[in-house]
């Protein structure tokens, strides 16, 4: 069984990993679809915690940044976007902590990233579509 899930998530490179959970939560993973971000020291994947379509919590994940610089970076980019709905979010255009800031634009470049992957099946939850009379009356106008 481990070994299935350690294939499954090596053939999901260009895709974030989702973790369904209970309760309307869900746990996006960045480490896979951010690969190529890289903070002052390295990449910073993060776990990204939705619940009923908003952003609850997120965390960073094992990392080379330096312990003290990470802090800063996660203290002041993290607490502008929990809270937020998955649309807000992703038009956010965050500050960045101060003496920090490789750190910082990376971790706000995985949130972006892991964002726009959740954002499909949110909208297919939330019954997003337009009726077929709606639409047919817009492309009129």
């Amino acid at each position: 069984m481990a070994a299935v899930a350690i294939m499954l998530s090596a053939a999901m490179p260009a895709q974030a990993r989702r973790q369904a959970a209970t309760n309307g939560k869900e746990v996006i993973y960045t480490g896979d679809i951010a690969k190529k971000v890289i903070g002052y020291n390295g990449t910073t994947p993060l776990n990204i915690t939705i619940k009923n379509g908003k952003i609850e919590k997120i965390e960073a994940l094992p990392n080379q940044e330096d312990p003290k610089y990470l802090s800063r970076a996660t203290r002041k980019v993290f607490e502008q976007y929990e809270g937020l709905t998955i649309d807000e979010a992703i038009k956010l255009k965050p500050d960045v902590a101060t003496g920090a800031t490789y750190t910082s634009e990376a971790l706000i470049k995985n949130i972006q990233m892991g964002l726009k992957q959740a954002k499909p099946a949110a909208s297919k939850k939330s019954g997003t579509k337009k009726s077929g009379k709606k639409a047919a009356a817009k492309k009129r106008h």
